[in-house]
């Protein structure tokens, strides 16, 4: 806590701050008529200009109105010429503010320090997420600051029971950490458990944002690839789910939200969805749908059919593999899902000029060499490929990937155990979501399990936005 004593206060903020040691960390000495005062900040996270316009007005004070500010909240209030200010009596809340962008101020001959915030960080623009665009609507995407990403949401919902709580979460981060609801009309259920969630997190630092969030919330699952929460780069989608009674968690540092809480059939919902009529949209959702089948189901469904060719209807004899395999089939179908994730991995590393081509170049002399050395069957390569191009109709990678462990369980299970092995793949995966929690500690099912028909409609059927309304 500070003391009255402005010199020992002056000393133990220096030694908090180590100001001797960091260059980025100024402090200036203001000297006012009568009265003294230290200024603390991080070079780079303020704007000059306003701070230099404070100090001037503050330095016109004359001795008689410093001698009518007999505390610091009355300083504050009535010298400082800037709205966002407060007052602190912990030095070790004043260092954590100090850290996070605002400048503080010590004055002599009070027991309390001053906050003013004229955080200015370092901000790329505005724009369209990469991964996450639409035909039509806002071209316009979560940024790494806080503060922007918030006044987006705020700009869609101009309602005042729309809540911003700030909590922090780390040990030496303190990363800022919002959870974004409507007041009338989240769950407080949802909310009181994230709230003991976020607070009972013990960690150092959160190295990798949502991400580092996401494991430090969720049951210890290693091995369970589900993601257990759905996230947004579009401040639109935000504001919607918002609108629609869910949470969405905002980090500093982080250009993504986290929508609370979420289901599997969740991820059956995009963007784009919303930029035609309902009819269309719901015809996207359930080709999304299946898509997500096919490219989980098809390649193991396709090895059972040429390991038990006596099984194939009349109709489908041409599914038969007639060439001579010098691969076993589920070696070819494991080597091209390897070749496939190497060059996901490559294009990332690719300019971004170049990734396209790359891709597109490399898997076509991949897949042509090998057909043509009799490696690989044609339909393997072509299964794979339509399974590679159809993972990206769903937009989550994190579903992609796990529907691509799932598929390739599938294929060892069924390469062991024929058939029963399919079978039991199967329901070990339908277990596997069962028994996945969210975030928000929900039913991985909703609203299948519990069985709520009215929201389940509204995943798979597109409703018209007058019917939502009313």
């Amino acid at each position: 806590m500070f003391t009255g004593d402005y010199n020992q206060n002056h000393r133990t903020l220096d030694q908090l701050l180590r100001t001797e040691r960091n260059f980025d960390l100024c402090t200036r000495v203001l000297a006012m008529n009568g009265k003294q005062g230290q200024l603390y900040f991080v070079d780079g996270m303020i704007r000059a200009e306003t701070l230099n316009k404070i100090m001037d007005e503050l330095q016109k004070l004359t001795p008689a109105a410093l001698k009518e500010l007999g505390s610091a909240r009355e300083f504050c209030d009535r010298a400082v010429p800037y709205g966002e200010t407060d007052v602190v009596n912990d030095e070790h809340d004043f260092v954590t503010f100090v850290l996070s962008g605002c400048v503080g101020l010590l004055l002599e001959g009070y027991p309390e320090a001053l906050l003013i915030d004229v955080r200015d960080y370092p901000a790329r623009p505005v724009m369209e997420p990469e991964n996450d665009r639409v035909l039509r609507g806002p071209r316009e995407g979560f940024v790494e600051t806080l503060i922007s990403n918030t006044a987006m949401v705020r700009r869609r919902l101009r309602d005042p029971r729309l809540t911003m709580e700030l909590i922090q979460v780390g040990e030496r981060s303190k990363s800022d950490v919002v959870l974004c609801y409507l007041e009338d009309k989240a769950d407080p259920k949802l909310l009181e458990r994230l709230r003991g969630n976020l607070k009972s997190i013990r960690i150092n630092t959160l190295t990798m944002g949502l991400e580092s969030l996401t494991e430090c919330m969720k049951r210890r699952q290693w091995w369970n690839p589900f993601p257990r929460a759905r996230l947004t780069e579009r401040p639109d989608c935000a504001a919607a789910c918002v609108a629609e009674g869910q949470v969405v968690l905002l980090m500093d540092n982080t250009p993504a939200g986290m929508i609370l809480p979420t289901g599997i059939f969740d991820f059956l919902q995009d963007t784009n969805d919303y930029c035609f009529l309902p009819v269309t949209g719901t015809y996207l959702r359930w080709l999304r749908l299946l898509v997500s089948l096919l490219t989980t189901f098809l390649t193991p469904a396709f090895y059972l059919i040429t390991r038990y060719p006596q099984l194939i209807p009349e109709p489908l004899r041409f599914l038969k593999i007639h060439e001579p395999i010098a691969i076993p089939l589920l070696l070819q179908f494991l080597l091209i899902e390897l070749v496939i994730g190497g060059l996901k991995l490559a294009s990332l590393n690719t300019p971004s000029a170049l990734s396209g081509s790359f891709a597109v170049i490399g898997a076509l002399v991949l897949g042509d060499l090998a057909v043509k050395s009799e490696l690989m069957v044609p339909e393997a390569v072509l299964l794979m490929a339509f399974v590679a191009l159809a993972n990206f109709a769903q937009p989550s990678y994190e579903l992609g990937y796990a529907l691509g462990f799932t598929r390739v369980f599938l294929l060892i299970l069924s390469a062991a155990f024929g058939i029963w092995g399919a079978l039991a793949g199967l329901v070990a995966t339908l277990i596997t979501i069962s028994t996945t929690k969210t975030l928000a500690g929900n039913c991985y099912w909703y609203p299948l399990i519990p069985f709520r028909p009215r929201a389940l409609a509204r995943l798979f059927l597109r409703w018209p936005i007058s019917n939502e309304n009313s």
